[in-house]
């Protein structure tokens, strides 16, 4: 028997012995427990209606192979065909139940919190920064998320310097987090006069959302400041010390939120922020541990890395991790990244399949 079907039989047991502890007393009793197990019920649920198909197709490929030496020559060559797509459907499945059997991050159903921040290129960086901020509100609204602006340091031409932003809903940090990394634009700028092409850079970061049960944070640790916020230009936009700045002291991360006028609105805001970062640094530490068996081709969240160009006058973007190159910029633009993310997913699935060996 193949390592595939071995692996498929211990998940249908695995399964069956979940569908039992599903109507356990201790267990409907537990709400927490019992939200675990359900899904858990759902991840495994389709892996195993996929074996049955594939139970079926092995069936139908046998009856059709103990025909093929009948004496009725009709019967023959019918059994033939049979035998065709049965060997078509069993090479189908085999490949989906693979794809399915690739381990799920377990971050991918976190919600997120987007931070993006403009690099080189001054006030066309910000200004792309903006752009950046808008095409992902606009897939968000697409895809039926909700999203809430964190906080923002305008430029005073109507850019960003950094704008961070959460972003909730089905399973968004398994689309979203791949757009870790610098992102460059090429166009013209609308104040160049001699219509030259500028190249500008903006960062991109994705964090899942930590709760508390995910990240121990001891008060003795934090450093909580208050202030006065200030608009562009340095201009007093209130006189209370609403704004909050929290210094997380053993790794000096520093969150800054002066976006409401409540200041205990900003430090619940920081400290969303705080968790988040903080996460994503024991997140690191633990993917490097992995990398150094098996070195990770997508989603890396190497800030550093260039992983994406926009290239407005040839209407092109190109992401530089899969080779992927698409002449419809201006849909992109306006949320429509359907296409990248999930030609992202795939490449990611199937080399992380390669890893499995199955």
């Amino acid at each position: 028997m193949s390592d595939l079907l071995l692996k498929l039989k211990d998940v249908e047991s695995s399964f069956r012995e979940v569908e039992q502890r599903l109507s356990l007393p201790e267990v409907l009793s537990d709400q927490a427990e019992y939200r675990k197990v359900v899904k858990r019920h759902a991840e495994m649920e389709p892996v195993v209606k996929a074996y049955a198909e594939l139970r079926q197709a092995y069936a139908q490929r046998d009856e059709a192979k103990s025909m093929l030496d009948d004496s009725d020559s009709e019967v023959a060559e019918m059994a033939r065909s049979e035998l065709e797509s049965a060997a078509e459907a069993i090479e189908r499945l085999e490949g989906k139940i693979r794809l399915m059997l690739v381990p799920l991050d377990p971050n991918d159903d976190k919600n997120i919190i987007v931070e993006i921040r403009a690099g080189t290129g001054g006030d066309e960086a910000g200004l792309f920064a903006g752009d950046l901020l808008r095409m992902y509100t606009r897939y968000a609204e697409l895809r039926g998320w909700k999203f809430e602006l964190l906080g923002e340091n305008r430029t005073g031409v109507g850019g960003f310097k950094e704008v961070s932003l959460s972003v909730s809903g089905g399973m968004v940090y398994s689309q979203l987090k791949y757009e870790s990394g610098t992102h460059r634009v090429q166009r013209v700028p609308e104040t160049e006069a001699q219509g030259r092409i500028h190249t500008s850079a903006v960062t991109v970061a994705v964090l899942p959302e930590a709760e508390e049960v995910d990240v121990a944070i001891r008060p003795d640790d934090l450093r909580i400041d208050t202030y006065c916020s200030s608009g562009p230009g340095g201009q007093s936009v209130n006189t209370t010390y609403s704004a909050v700045r929290i210094t997380h002291l053993p790794t000096n991360t520093v969150v800054s939120i002066q976006d409401e006028k409540s200041q205990i609105k900003n430090r619940e805001k920081a400290m969303k922020v705080l968790r988040a970062r903080l996460y994503e640094m024991e997140q690191a530490k633990q993917n490097a541990a992995i990398a150094a068996t098996r070195k990770a081709m997508v989603g890396t969240g190497d800030r550093s890395q260039r992983i994406r160009t926009y290239n407005f006058p040839q209407n092109r973007l190109t992401d530089h991790r899969i080779g992927l190159t698409l002449h419809s910029l201006d849909r992109v633009m306006e949320g429509e990244l359907g296409d990248v993310i999930e030609a992202l997913v795939l490449h990611d699935r199937t080399e992380r399949l390669r890893a499995l060996d199955l």
